[in-house]
């Protein structure tokens, strides 16, 4: 796409220097055509900075000395590795990609949410610091905000944590002074307004720089209420309209308020309830010339039974927007849909490449498997009340929008909707930089309808482990202690022998999974099988056609590692053959086994290799980083569980219950092969979903490529 020269001269040829040294060094292709090309964007979500090296400002507590003359100021090892996300490590891991970005001459980078651990100030201007550092360096940056920054629309001055890590290995508590703790002046607490958790004033005033606020070198920048004499652009009337007042909607318990008040109150026959003024931070920009950013705040903070409307600033009063993101939009932040149309209507007319981006999914992310997941695992896990509803979806391609950048589940994943009118939506998950799959997203229009999205991996992180010999500290004393709540804190020390980022996130999803993962979401008989058996078992347990039941187990010792322990016991028994059958039982189906194994050009024998905890984890790695944590197993292991995904009956009889627990009456292979058949056909769904590592998404023809070859794939 020919996009037209810059209405400021020198701008555009400013943003592109990088790109162009890079092009005349590799293919020498002309000066003018490089300036013309559209830049590269660097989107880096969920960072959830933790500032390592910040100071608390307090006299009780200042962090563990470090031999540099530092004070660490971090999160014990046993909390990151029952957290969803690092606290520590990710401190190392942002500059690291920021280096990279800069190394590849990017230097447009949108910030899709979660930039900090809980919008505490210790946290804010940790990050803030570092942003500068980079901005001085001729990068900008671009912030939507995400559910933890802030955690609540309005200041929060009763948060902290548990879990500080000390220099004798303990947890240490603090908290923000307004906590009851400190109120009532516990001398276990550190109390410090460092841990306040900040809302919606706070930040756009600490972070105005980075989006929030108009750039004079910007080309354009408005906001959902922003309103320019005769309909242009003007810098002076931007700032002032950019303040926290006056980017104020109001929402009610049931609805948005304001002008969209009557027609809800109609159409639900009631009143409004509940209702207050709220900043929705969302903004358009044009860095350089033709490209548009539209970052959406798809934050919604909806006033709850706690909301005193004397008080309507009490954090209290608000639920917070993790789970709500846009299916709740729709109807609580009706303007915010309007004025997405608006923009994308205008881009199309005007020629602007537009990249959307939120801290939240606008679709499924789980590959289309949510339902699945839904029918086979535990109420609730999996977070799957965050999907948006199919309605959703619709209603945001709907406006016209086509390309989407999300985060918040962590996920590295894309997914596409079309509907019979012509609408095209295609959104894309920029993974964490805080899990397992670590990477960041390039995104760039080839042309006028081409968008290339790459991935780029964090497996390299200079000083990763430059706190592990802290964590050493916890470890030897959570060995030594004799207090039960200790011992239940023990992790694998294994961990610290890691020797890359990469491995080292690896290892942290394989201790998230046994540690949370398995009690959570799996239900406790599938818990038992996908922890004890590994994967040649499970292969042979596929083929296992057996009448002995799981209550005849304890009779046949040393043929598979199972037991009953899950199942409840029936009140009529029936013994239809011997316990010892199950050896001749289990011979024969090992023979089948074998053969599957044969037929891909496998050994059943190496199947052996993936022990139960490579298995669960490697479920789990999967979730989150789709066609990455492919990459991670390798091409052997991806085809041993392509095996396995095709190695189950076609119809397995459902297990017998008594109540909602499997009976122990069930033949052994019974409960086995009717859910795991299920789980290993989501493991297939999330392992061949969109191509999500290095693709090319056409707008015009609704299509997705797979640029990369060699990717792997279930299917």
């Amino acid at each position: 796409m020919r996009i037209a020269p810059p209405r400021r001269p020198g701008r555009l040829m400013l943003a592109a220097l990088p790109l162009l040294l890079a092009a005349c060094g590799s293919d020498n292709q002309p000066a003018e055509a490089v300036v013309e090309a559209a830049p590269s964007v660097a989107f880096m979500s969920d960072v959830h900075f933790e500032n390592v090296y910040g100071d608390l400002k307090s006299a009780q507590f200042a962090g563990i000395p470090t031999k540099d003359g530092k004070n660490a100021t971090i999160r014990t090892m046993y909390a990151e590795l029952t957290s969803t996300r690092l606290f520590n490590e990710n401190y190392f891991a942002f500059r690291a990609a920021l280096d990279d970005a800069y190394g590849k001459g990017i230097r447009l980078v949108a910030l899709p949410g979660d930039i900090s651990d809980d919008a505490q100030p210790i946290n804010i201007d940790g990050i803030a610091a570092i942003l500068k550092e980079y901005q001085a360096k001729g990068m900008r940056f671009f912030i939507a905000p995400g559910n933890h920054d802030p955690n609540e629309p309005h200041d929060d001055n009763e948060a902290g944590k548990n879990d500080f890590l000390t220099r004798d290995g303990k947890e240490q508590k603090v908290y923000a002074s307004g906590s009851a703790a400190c109120k009532a002046k516990d001398p276990a607490v550190v109390c410090t307004d460092q841990l306040m958790e900040q809302g919606y004033e706070k930040l756009l005033a600490k972070l105005g720089e980075f989006g929030y606020l108009p750039n004079q070198a910007d080309l354009h920048w408005e906001t959902p209420f922003s309103k320019y004499s005769g309909g242009k652009y003007n810098y002076a009337e931007a700032q002032a309209q950019a303040g926290a007042a006056s980017r104020e909607y109001e929402i009610c318990a049931e609805g948005e308020g304001g002008a969209y008040k009557a027609a809800g109150q109609l159409k639900l026959g009631k009143n409004y309830t509940r209702c207050a003024n709220v900043v929705d931070a969302s903004y358009l920009v044009e860095p350089v010339e033709g490209l548009w950013l539209l970052a959406i705040d798809a934050n919604v903070y909806l006033p709850n039974s706690n909301f005193d409307p004397l008080n309507p600033k009490r954090f209290k009063g608000y639920d917070g927007a993790g789970n709500a993101g846009w299916n709740k939009v729709l109807t609580h932040k009706q303007h915010q849909m309007e004025w997405i149309k608006s923009v994308t209507e205008r881009a199309k007319a005007q020629g602007k490449q537009l990249m959307a981006f939120s801290h939240y999914p606008t679709m499924d992310f789980y590959a289309n498997q949510t339902e699945a997941m839904k029918a086979v695992f535990k109420p609730g896990a999996f977070q799957t009340a965050r999907v948006p509803e199919a309605a959703t979806t619709a209603a945001l391609a709907a406006t016209g929008l086509q390309l989407h950048i999300g985060g918040h589940m962590h996920f590295n994943g894309t997914n596409e909707y079309s509907d019979s009118k012509g609408n095209y939506l295609v959104n894309v998950q920029s993974p964490s930089l805080a899990v397992f799959g670590a990477a960041y997203k390039i995104v760039r229009y080839q042309s006028k309808d081409v968008v290339d999205v790459q991935t780029v991996g964090l497996n390299a992180v200079p000083r990763y482990n430059e706190l592990f010999p802290l964590y050493q500290t916890e470890y030897d004393y959570l060995q030594g202690s004799s207090l039960a709540a200790d011992a239940a804190k023990r992790w694998n020390r294994a961990i610290l022998d890691t020797k890359s980022y990469g491995e080292f996130t690896r290892y942290y999803f394989g201790e998230l999974s046994r540690l949370r993962f398995m009690d959570e979401y799996w239900p406790c008989e599938m818990k038992e099988a996908a922890s004890a058996l590994n994967a040649k078992q499970m292969l042979i347990l596929s083929q296992l056609q057996s009448k002995v039941t799981l209550a005849q187990l304890k009779d046949a010792p040393g043929v598979l590692p199972l037991g009953a322990s899950c199942a409840a016991a029936s009140a009529t028994p029936q013994t239809l053959v011997p316990a010892g059958q199950l050896a001749a039982d289990w011979a024969d189906a090992t023979a089948r086994a074998d053969k599957l194994a044969a037929a891909a050009g496998l050994k059943l024998d190496d199947f052996a290799k993936i022990s139960g905890y490579e298995f669960y984890g490697d479920f789990h790695r999967t979730v989150y980083a789709g066609e990455l944590a492919l990459r991670d197993m390798g091409a052997e292991r991806v085809a041993q569980y392509k095996v396995l995904m095709g190695a189950f009956p076609a119809s397995p009889a459902a297990p017998l219950k008594v109540g909602d627990k499997l009976s122990d009456q069930n033949p052994v292979p019974a409960a086995f092969q009717s859910q795991f058949k299920q789980v290993f056909a989501i493991f297939k769904g999330l392992g061949s979903a969109k191509p999500s590592e290095h693709f090319t998404i056409d707008l015009a023809g609704k299509k997705l490529s797979n640029a990369n070859s060699a990717a792997l794939s279930f299917n």
